[in-house]
């Protein structure tokens, strides 16, 4: 409904003022580049105008950059990635910034049973499936749409994958709306529905500096998961289908700790995955609301960054495969562990993995999930 005659309506119903009712300015956008097909990207920006600005794509729905300020109040960006379309569209290894799917992290040999039918999938990290296969939702245009309300900008990006689009059964709906909200939190919002029986794990894969993007490793960031338990792994990162205690352990984190601090311990899940890579199960299950999930605090800059979500696990990311060739952002080589990943979701290899969380999405449901990346800072 325009929002001209969304102002008439109310004024009608509730005896007010048209010139009480402002309608949202729209949503700045500009050309963000074109695809090899031709199709040309846009880019977003969504300013609470509080102190965080968020610029997104509708290509692969990456945030580009994300600016909030530290504790002296000067503004930078705070996530990896690239300076154009370009980058993103020639790097197939980093997925920086970018939306998940059909099913974030990794499907043990590219296959799983569902109806007592196996679907194969593409194996494009070893012998495994990883973040939906070759051309998964980071590499899709999705289509914009801009949903701002007088109180938060808010852009609305929806794609349909077609019935077994890279291996997967169902035609699929998806719907993801960003919000930036006055209070300086990055809100993602995921929905998505089925016309078959299918499987499906959406989360973001923004990779975080809370120095700044570009400003050296993340590890004298200070972390806090509240997770007890996490899915222990094999040397190709697949859950062995237990719940392992990080008590005793390097991937404890339950007590506020620098990441850098038990990384290089000789402990045999940090050398599988050269760092931490790991799905933590976090303590308030699947929650209505979001809950407290992490906490992160950059002692140099002072930024603070708290993740709500209403997701069962969030994947620690340490950066462990950047080794310096990557050419980011203004020129920057993302050196090993130049940004850490906070990927709220639910279980890896979980088709497969009966005791974890059901990642089933059947015709007539809905699937729905709220992650918040809230900011602040501390002296």
């Amino acid at each position: 409904m325009p929002h001209t005659l969304t102002a008439v309506l109310a004024a009608a119903l509730f005896g007010g003022s048209l010139m009480a009712i402002t309608p949202p300015p729209a949503l700045p956008h500009r050309d963000f580049g074109q695809l090899p097909d031709g199709r040309h990207a846009e880019l977003y920006t969504l300013d609470n105008h509080r102190g965080l600005r968020a610029e997104i794509t509708n290509y692969g729905g990456i945030v580009v950059s994300l600016q909030t300020p530290d504790r002296r109040g000067k503004s930078g960006d705070i996530v990896l990635g690239y300076d154009n379309l370009a980058g993103y569209v020639g790097d197939t290894k980093t997925y920086f910034g970018a939306l998940i799917g059909r099913y974030a992290n990794r499907i043990a040999h590219g296959r799983f049973s569902l109806d007592g039918h196996t679907y194969h999938l593409a194996a494009n990290n070893g012998a495994n499936s990883l973040h939906g296969g070759n051309v998964g939702f980071n590499r899709r245009l999705w289509t914009a749409r801009d949903v701002s309300t007088a109180a938060a900008p808010a852009l609305e990006l929806s794609y349909h994958s077609a019935d077994g689009e890279e291996g997967y059964p169902g035609a699929l709906s998806v719907r993801v709306v960003y919000t930036v909200t006055p209070d300086n939190t990055l809100r993602i919002e995921y929905a998505a529905t089925t016309d078959k029986d299918t499987v499906l794990n959406l989360t973001n894969h923004s990779y975080f500096n809370l120095n700044g993007e570009g400003a050296g490793d993340i590890l004298s960031t200070v972390l806090t998961l509240h997770a007890r338990r996490f899915t222990p792994v094999d040397a190709t990162l697949i859950p062995d289908g237990k719940l392992a205690p990080v008590a005793g352990t390097p991937l404890d984190f339950t007590q506020p700790t620098p990441i850098g601090a038990r990384i290089a311990q000789p402990d045999a899940q940090l050398k599988f995955a050269g760092g931490y890579d790991f799905n933590y199960v976090l303590d308030a299950g699947q929650p209505r609301q979001p809950a407290l999930a992490a906490e992160a605090y950059d002692p140099r800059s002072g930024r603070v960054m708290r993740v709500l979500t209403t997701q069962p696990g969030i994947q620690l990311y340490s950066g462990n495969f950047l080794d310096g060739s990557v050419i980011g952002k203004h020129g920057h080589h993302y050196g090993l562990h130049a940004g850490f990943a906070l990927e709220t979701q639910h279980f890896p290899d979980s088709p497969n993995q009966p005791r974890f969380p059901s990642t089933e999405l059947k015709p007539g449901q809905r699937f729905h999930s709220v992650t918040e990346y809230r900011f602040s800072t501390r002296n």
